[in-house]
This record gives C-alpha cells, structure tokens and sequence, in this order.
C-alpha cells in the first residue's frame, strides 16, 4: 500500500478511558525507546487511568486503522501570564515502529493544532524532545515547529 494511500486509512479521535492500557504500554514503549527508562506498569497503567479521566490536566488523541491503535500524542495546558492564554504542549508523542514514517503523527499533530487555533484561550502549541532525536526533531521541524530558545530544567522525584 501507498503512503497516501495508509494516510487516508488512519482516523484520529480522543482517547477514553477505555483506552488506558494502550496509552500505558505505548508510553512505557517511548520511555524505553527515547530514555532507555523501563516504566513500572502499574505505575504507567494509573497515570494514563488518571490523566484520561481529568480532561482538564491532559489530554490524549489515538490515531487509529482498520480499528488497532497505532499511534497517540498527549497535550497538556500551561498558563502564559506574558499572552493571557494556554500554551499547549504535545507529549507523550509515540507511534509504533510498523507504522512510522508513513503519515501518522502528521495526522496527529494537524488534528491537535486544529484545536488549538480554534481555542479561544489557546496561544501557541509546544513540545520538548530529547536533543539526540534527530528523527523526532527532523519531523517537528517539517511541520513547522522551530526551537523556542529555552532548555528545559527539572527535579525529578519519581
């Protein structure tokens, strides 16, 4: 099949709670992939329960075909005191491995910045990625993302 032709074949719609195991088994596949971390499965089993039953801290959207679940992205809020508005950040960015470069994530993300322009108290869309994911940060950069000139800090208490 053709990459047009797989493109037109995938659906994307938002995630319910029904799909916590998926979210959870794709996000534990990211973290060994990008970080080399192997997540707890019941950790990562609750964190999807918990986020895909408060739209209000995140959200996620599947791209599905032929009904498989073969990708998702997360948006999460952060309020922009400086715009008066949210920015969106895309997370939990994963498709699987039979299904990349074909289309998907560009799905994905088109869906997701569709809704975001069309939120009234949306300001902008952004993402972070590991520096070394040069396929990752070659992707963002065709669909219009650039660097937004900040490096990212953290504690981390997991």
């Amino acid at each position: 099949m053709k990459a047009s032709e797989d493109r037109a074949d995938v659906r994307i719609r938002e995630a319910t709670v029904e799909d916590a195991a998926i979210v959870a088994e794709f996000n534990s596949r990211l973290a060994l992939e990008t970080e080399n971390k192997r997540l707890d499965p019941a950790t990562a089993l609750r964190g999807a329960q918990l986020g895909l039953q408060q739209p209000e801290i995140c959200r996620y959207f599947l791209a599905e075909r032929d009904g498989q679940v073969i990708g998702q992205v997360m948006v999460t809020f952060e309020w922009s005191d400086w715009r008066a508005g949210m920015f969106w950040w895309l997370q939990s960015v994963y498709v699987h491995p039979d299904f990349r470069r074909g289309g998907v994530f560009g799905r994905l993300f088109k869906h997701v910045m569709e809704l975001c322009q069309n939120s009234p108290d949306a300001c902008g869309l952004r993402l972070y990625v590991e520096e070394h994911n040069q396929p990752a940060i070659e992707t963002y950069r065709r669909l219009g993302l650039r660097p937004s000139g900040h490096v990212v800090y953290e504690q981390d208490w997991s």
